[in-house]
């Protein structure tokens, strides 16, 4: 519909809380609205990474209410990590199918935080589930990804909305997704719960502080769930439909004025 625009998607952090990003992409199709390059910033990674590589999204609802912690959550001694990594990895990478980016649908960039050398990196190459690791790694909770030269976590941690990014890429128009923080009071019922939370509730004074660079940011109403597990499925993938579908007449208008405009242009 747009096929001379080039369109960017961010999808932020949020743990489980992402799953929301399945209903927004979902309405973005429905409208015709595909994007060329996709960034993915923690749990934005994670879809990103599945969309890019071409999963169905039909079967996201049954794959997560399926899983329990045993499946993915490998405890180790709590030097640097409560959480290794490993049986999460081997997840990402069965559901990407081992792809490198460059075997990818879409262009995807990858969000992880260097904190040895204190930057944002971005991800374009490799193998796909190594860099999803990576950008998943709550501080505290997952233990590092060490590559390089970079001692890798979140990439929630700097940029919880990788939309800048975008820019880069030449991209005519961007849609940011943020998927909200927990605003209510927290039962901290584990450990898991303390440490994700602290950083969640850090994030969101960095956010709200930073100028977002998104032409336009969806931002889904979800602080009533729990960000710690997948209880919730089909009610989180359906607030982030209905949180599309607020903006999506916007979002066409805007994209109708870009597309026309360029076309003025050639």
């Amino acid at each position: 519909m747009y096929k001379n625009l080039k369109i960017g998607l961010a999808l932020g952090s949020g743990a489980s809380r992402g799953l929301a990003h399945i209903g927004v992409i979902e309405v973005l199709e429905s409208y015709g609205i595909i994007p060329d390059v996709v960034s993915g910033s923690s749990i934005g990674a994670v879809i990103g990474a599945l969309y890019c590589s071409g999963f169905d999204f039909k079967y996201a609802s049954h794959l997560c209410k399926g899983l329990n912690k045993k499946t993915y959550i490998d405890v180790t001694v709590p030097r640097i990590g409560f959480v290794k990594g490993d049986k999460i990895n081997a997840i990402l990478k069965l559901l990407t199918r081992d792809k490198d980016f460059k075997d990818l649908s879409k262009k995807l960039l990858v969000v992880a935080t260097d904190i040895k050398n204190k930057k944002l990196v971005v991800f374009d190459e490799g193998k796909v589930y190594e860099a999803v690791r990576a950008s998943i790694s709550i501080p505290g909770v997952f233990v590092p990804v060490f590559k390089d030269d970079m001692i890798l976590v979140d990439g929630g941690v700097l940029e919880r909305v990788p939309a800048k990014i975008l820019k880069d890429y030449d991209v005519d128009y961007i849609i940011g997704v943020d998927v909200g923080f927990n605003l209510k009071t927290s039962s901290c019922k584990s450990i898991f719960h303390v440490l994700y939370e602290s950083i969640d509730l850090m994030e969101k004074e960095l956010f709200e502080a930073k100028k977002q660079e998104a032409n336009k940011l969806i931002r889904v109403d979800i602080e009533d769930v729990d960000p710690i597990g997948f209880e919730h499925v089909d009610e989180t993938i359906e607030k982030g439909r209905v949180a599309a579908l607020r903006v999506i007449e916007e979002i066409i208008e805007e994209l109708e004025f870009k597309a026309a405009n360029k076309q003025e242009l050639i």
